[in-house]
This record gives structure tokens, sequence and C-alpha cells, in this order.
């Protein structure tokens, strides 16, 4: 079976690409590109199916690092099944999930038993991030070799920073060795101290504990020290302060192997949103959809965030997607869970940002595709040869976000009943149109 996809715009900012091609796919790779209407001959052929893209976007299929699927244990959150459906959705064609499920992914077993659930859904790739100590606990190294032979592919404590510096030394030695990242959650935990939200004028206002930006800068600043020190490939996970941002900045600078991520409500979205929430909300605990670890900082620290990304010192976006139940967000602010769901809002966000024209267009595909495959060792890009993992773009879709469109489990989003011009069209893995809002012929 073959498939050709006319009408688009390819844009691949790996390649230098932004031109209209259409794109011949056959047994799960991208077997030619051409000019529009070079495939013309085989419209109509038995044993091709057409993709219709003409006004929309084709970018290397996009990847997004940072994903809480759950499953072992939270399913009543997300299985690995609902989550990489939303992902589909979302367009992304891969995903890497955390290790934080119940029991945590810190052996071999675990890590098979995600990559057989992913099998059976068949939905986007999944990519298992191994937890680097047993039981996120900080004290022991896991088994960091053996879940690299199972698939790991990147080792973190994502949600519980490791606290004992030469803990962490140990376990960057070890990621070197088998050439893994290690992700960072960069927080000093005696500085936070379970701070509900960022330290500053709104949580005065409110009367809440605040995690200073300090308490991120510190343990960024470590992290760093520690890969020079190592040579380990360092990932720092939803950096959220200015001071962070220079951090990495300068590690880059050095010729550190170090790389970061935004979230796109980082991004958007500031502490004043609480305040607001506050006022506007019809339930107190609506307000809980705005809490996230790390917390949303304030205006300046947005801004940072945004050029950060514009310039490149910041590599990529990742959704941070953190699904929840009702039990675990329905109650009061300093008591509810951290997070929100990302996987069917980042396109969306990132492309009101870009109407705006505070963001790229080619910026914003390069930092869901190129630069998250590149950190994963996963080749995205679109030309003769690859694996045709691709994802479609409707730039000027209008919509408005709602429950029941919703393919996660959960539905806590501090973005339903939002309005949003752009959306994902397709999302295409190996090959496979594995959704698409239209219909191919």
């Amino acid at each position: 079976m073959m498939l050709l996809i006319l009408g688009g715009t390819v844009i691949d900012p790996s390649l230098g690409i932004n031109e209209p091609k259409d794109i011949l796919i056959e047994d799960g790779k991208i077997k030619a590109i051409d000019k529009p209407g070079s495939f013309d001959s085989l419209f109509k052929s038995a044993g091709v199916r057409t993709l219709n893209a003409q006004g929309k976007i084709i970018a290397p299929g996009f990847f997004d690092v940072h994903v809480h699927l759950r499953e072992p244990g939270l399913e009543y959150k997300e299985t690995i099944a609902s989550g990489t459906r939303a992902a589909l959705l979302g367009g992304f064609t891969s995903v890497a999930c955390m290790a934080n499920t119940l029991p945590v992914n810190d052996h071999a077993l675990i890590t098979r038993f995600i990559l057989e659930k992913a099998r059976e859904a068949n939905n986007s790739r999944v990519f298992p991030i191994g937890a680097v100590t047993k039981g996120l606990k900080g004290e022991e190294l896991s088994e960091i070799g053996m879940m690299v032979e199972a698939g790991v592919r990147a080792l973190s404590d994502d949600g519980m920073p490791i606290m004992n510096s030469a803990l962490m030394r140990k376990a960057m030695e070890y990621a070197s060795t088998f050439d893994v990242p290690i992700i960072s959650h960069a927080e000093d935990l005696n500085l936070s101290q379970g701070a509900p939200m960022n330290e500053g004028a709104v949580s005065s206002l409110l009367g809440y504990r605040g995690n200073p930006a300090a308490s991120e800068e510190i343990m960024v600043a470590r992290e760093i020290a520690l890969a020079r020190l190592t040579g380990a490939r360092l990932h720092i996970a939803h950096i959220s302060t200015r001071e962070g941002v220079e951090h990495v900045r300068r590690a880059k600078e050095a010729g550190l192997k170090v790389t970061a991520e935004v979230t796109p409500h980082h991004l958007v979205m500031s502490d004043r949103m609480i305040m607001e929430c506050s006022h506007g909300c019809t339930h107190r605990h609506e307000r809980a959809d705005y809490k996230m670890a790390p917390p949303l900082r304030s205006p300046e620290h947005q801004e940072a965030l945004l050029n950060a990304l514009n310039e490149g010192v910041i590599d990529m976006v990742a959704s941070d997607h953190a699904p929840h139940g009702c039990v675990d967000k329905e109650t009061e602010f300093e008591l509810a869970a951290n997070g929100i769901l990302g996987l069917q809002t980042t396109v969306p966000i990132l492309l009101g940002l870009v109407h705006q024209k505070k963001l790229k267009l080619e910026r914003m595909i390069e930092s869901l595709s190129t630069a998250p495959g590149k950190l994963f060792s996963h080749q995205v890009t679109i030309q003769v040869g690859a694996i045709a993992d691709l994802t479609l773009l409707d730039l000027d879709r209008e919509w408005v976000l709602t429950a029941d469109q919703l393919a996660s489990k959960s539905s806590n989003s501090p973005f339903s009943g939002r309005a949003f011009r752009g959306a994902s069209y397709a999302t295409i893995v190996a090959g496979e149109v594995k959704w698409v809002s239209g219909g191919l012929s």
C-alpha cells in the first residue's frame, strides 16, 4: 500500500525546506518527494491512497519528550492507550513517558510492560524514561544497564529532584556509559518546601507560601556543574525561570552537552492568572488547574522563556502532560495535585504564539520535532529513505476546546472553553495515517 500526500507545504528546518511538495510513502518510509503534480500518474492507481493536504503544513513528526502516561498503577488517571490516543489527536507521532508510575519504572520488567502496552495500543511511538533511583526515593540507583537493555531511552526522577549531589554525579557517570541523557527536575526542596505557587507579589496577596525562583536556579547550576564534571548529557525539564535560562545559556557557550525544554503553559500563563481565577472561578477548586510544578512564574520569567525559545537557548517544547482524576484536583489549591493536560493543547497554544508573531513557525516546528528527536537519538526528518513519521498542521482552523474533545481519561486543563486558531490536522506514524481531521480517498 502506498500513500500520496498532495498539496501541502513541507517545512523541515533541519533541511532548510519550506516549499510546496507532494510526498510518496511506501512500506513505512518516504519513497519520493517532488514538486506538486509529479505523482499524478499514480493518483487513481490500485493500492494507492491519497491524503489531501491542500493549504496544510507538513512537518517532521512531532515528539513530546515529557509525558505522564500513568500506567501501570494509576489507570484511573490515564492509560498508555488513552494517552497515546491523545498524542495522536495532538499531532505527536512519538512520546517519552516519565517513570513515576506505580510501581515505578525502575526495573526492566516495568519497561517491558510499558513497551508491550504501547505495541497493543498501536498509536504513537512510546519511549520509556527510566527512574534514576529506586522508587524515586533518591537513595539508591536503579538497575540502569538492565533498563537500557530493555528499552529505556533516558533517565529521570521527574517530580522528585535528586538532592544528593554525590548520587547525581554517580547517576550521570552511569548514564554516560550507556549514552542516555539524564533529565533533571531542577528544584531545591529545602527552599520550595512544597509551596503551591511562585514566590512573589501574587503569593503574598493570596496568602500562600511561595516557591522562589532561586529553588530552580540553584539546582540548574548544580546539574550543570556535575555535567561538566562527568561529561554527561544533561537535559533540564520544564525550565521556568530567567536565571535558570542564563545558566543553560552559559553551559551551551562552554560546549557542554546541556539541553532544556519549556512547557506551553509556562510560555503563555503567569502566576497572575491564579489571582484572576480566585476572583472569576465559579468553584474554588477550579484554581487547582493552575497548580503545577514548577509553578507558573511572574510575567518577567514568562517573557524570558519565550525569548530563550526563539533564540534556541531553550531547545524544545514539551507538554508535561499530567492527567489527574477529580479526586486529585477537586480540592483546596494547596492540597491539589500538580499538573495539567498538555498533549492536545501544545500545538494550538504554540500556533497562537505564531499568529501573534511571537514565535516563528519554523522555530516552533524545530522545537517539536528535530530537537526532541536528537535528544532521544531518533531521526525526525522529511527526506527520501526516512521513516515516514509526519505531522500535518491546519494553521487557520478556529475552534473551542471542550471536554468531549479530550481523548485523555482526565480533564484537568485550564484551557477548557478556550478559543484557538490552529491545530494539528493529521498524524502519520511509519506511513500509516493514525488520525486525520478529514478523510482518506
